[in-house]
């Protein structure tokens, strides 16, 4: 979160318009957080992209011409995703994939790890902790919910570093008391 995930899809998207490529950008419907068609960043940078349920869906709306692929927020499209950008790469299509490697327990966010494992180039972006200052490669969860996905943005997620990330807020349980004499 924060990290500039989405701009740097967005601007590598950019690169490829100059270079005169036919482009196509996909998002999974899920995240509308800020528009319900165009990807866009938390400092506003937007693209045109086509909002998709399923990874497959992609080859549905992909246009024969299409030279590169963009999707951001990849991890929300499930474990399919993977092959469908396996599938696009032995196609000859660049893939450039945007998301967040964990959820916000720290723990590896599927399909992410798949994908790193088979992607040719890896750029790992990080934020600024709030609380310390440091690079920061970790989403603090700040609304509670028992839900593993919550869609938001700065209303319930904070960039936080290793140090300063807290996994799972413990609840408070009442003291235990033991009775060491019968009544």
């Amino acid at each position: 979160m924060f990290s500039g995930k989405t701009e740097e899809l967005i601007r590598r998207i950019k690169r490829a318009v100059y270079g005169k490529q036919k482009v196509q950008v996909f998002k999974p419907k899920l995240d509308n957080r800020y528009d319900d068609t165009q990807v866009v960043s938390h400092s506003q940078l937007r693209l045109v992209s086509t909002p998709i349920d399923r990874a497959e869906e992609i080859f549905y709306h992909l246009d024969p011409e299409t030279k590169v692929v963009g999707i951001d927020e990849v991890q929300f499209l499930g474990p399919d995703v993977v092959q469908v950008c396996e599938a696009l790469a032995s196609r000859g299509l660049r893939v450039i994939c945007a998301g967040l490697d964990q959820d916000y327990r720290g723990r590896p966010f599927e399909p992410m790890p798949q994908l790193l494992a088979v992607a040719e180039y890896v750029t790992k972006v990080h934020a600024i902790c709030v609380v310390c200052g440091n690079p920061a490669n970790r989403s603090q969860r700040i609304t509670p919910s028992p839900e593993r996905v919550l869609v938001g943005a700065a209303d319930a997620y904070e960039a936080r570093c290793r140090k300063c990330h807290v996994p799972e807020p413990v609840e408070a349980t009442p003291p235990q008391t033991l009775d060491l004499f019968e009544k």
